[in-house]
């Protein structure tokens, strides 16, 4: 296993540490950031652990590329490793209702129909690579769930929610990718 696999298998093992983090029924000791924010012990480690793990997305891909170790083990490994990551985050922050219901439901319903579509592309012999749009859909999210975990901070500061600003940026960008990825492949969806 190469290095860029090595560290997308540790994405997914942060993945599990997170999620099991902000399912178990423990109670978290909380802190008041700057006299008047008020966040659980519970999304300080969530939210390094996610940021770590967020990091290591960029960092699998860019050793990869350098070193021309791409490999297709490495492709299916790393969207599983995303998808782990960003939906399973997703839906237990709107669990906890720190974030809209359906922003998750959004978000999961793109990701079958993309995959989907690429799926069917795949099957005709046509690559699908990610999109710019679906790229910066991903940093829109990362950025944004770091915030939720840290309670938009030091943004709230202002008060200003750029957390969640940043999170309906990346759902309105998700759907529009979506959309496109369709458009671009949809001589792949046509009898022949």
């Amino acid at each position: 296993m190469n290095l860029p696999n090595k560290i997308t298998m540790v994405r997914i093992v942060l993945s599990i540490v997170l999620l099991v983090l902000l399912i178990i029924p423990v109670s978290f000791p909380t802190y008041l950031w700057f006299g008047k924010i008020t966040v659980s012990l519970k999304y300080i480690i969530g939210g390094v652990i996610f940021l770590v793990a967020s990091l290591t997305d960029t960092l699998d891909g860019y050793v990869a590329r350098k070193n021309h170790q791409v490999t297709d083990f490495g492709k299916v490994m790393d969207a599983i490793a995303d998808k782990m990551l960003v939906n399973g985050v997703l839906i237990a922050l709107a669990c906890d209702g720190l974030i809209n219901v359906a922003v998750p439901v959004i978000i999961i319903s793109r990701d079958i129909f993309v995959d989907s579509i690429k799926m069917v592309a795949g099957s005709k012999g046509k690559a699908v690579g990610a999109s710019l749009l679906g790229k910066l859909k991903t940093i829109c999210m990362m950025t944004g769930v770091t915030l939720v975990f840290f309670q938009n901070v030091p943004f709230e500061l202002i008060p200003i929610n750029v957390a969640e600003g940043f999170v309906y940026l990346a759902t309105i960008l998700s759907i529009i990718s979506g959309v496109q990825y369709y458009i671009v492949n949809a001589e792949a969806f046509k009898d022949k």
